[in-house]
């Protein structure tokens, strides 16, 4: 049996609720973007894909041995963006400040994934997606909201502890549930 899974950072309930109410600001424009369910924003970590259970093994064993070296560290979403960019807009994201140490913490748990066959991520960049535009329909007005919300602040948070999530897809959209969470203190 396998399982489609990533390695998150869970969002406090009070930041994904005022990323949600931007979200419904974007709502209003005529635009082919699906949104990100308010109680699944998260900050992905890693991405995964199909895993079988021994991997959730070797996998827990890299996420536990990174994180012996760390302690509870504080970040701060702010500024939102698209990826590639603003003149092709196919994710609809807010990013983080304050974030030497959620690179750094990325960085390592990426080389130890790679040292069981993962691939590295390359451009990572640490984000909230919150949409996926689906063609450039009205484009224009979408890149005026995130021009708006270019440097408003969601929040600060304390990240104490970091989630292997799996993702299972359905018609109405992802549905995530934690396999196992892994403290940092």
């Amino acid at each position: 049996m396998s399982v489609r899974a990533f390695l998150a950072i869970e969002l406090k309930d009070d930041l994904r609720h005022k990323i949600y109410e931007i979200e419904k600001e974007f709502k209003k424009i005529d635009a082919k973007i699906n949104y990100v369910k308010e109680e699944n924003l998260h900050i992905t970590l890693k991405f995964f894909g199909e895993i079988d259970l021994e991997g959730i093994d070797l996998i827990s064993e890299k996420i536990e041995s990174v994180l012996d070296n760390y302690e509870p560290f504080g970040i701060n979403v702010k500024g939102c963006g698209a990826f590639p960019n603003k003149n092709h807009i196919r994710v609809l994201w807010f990013g983080t400040q304050d974030n030497k140490i959620l690179n750094q913490l990325h960085d390592d748990l990426d080389t130890e994934f790679a040292s069981i066959g993962f691939d590295k991520d390359k451009n990572f960049s640490t984000h909230v997606t919150f949409g996926r535009m689906k063609s450039q329909k009205n484009k224009e007005a979408v890149r005026e909201q995130i021009d708006k919300y270019e440097s408003r602040e969601i929040g600060p948070m304390d990240v104490k502890k970091i989630i292997l999530m799996k993702s299972t897809l359905t018609a109405e959209g992802p549905v995530y549930n934690p396999i196992k969470e892994y403290k940092i203190e």
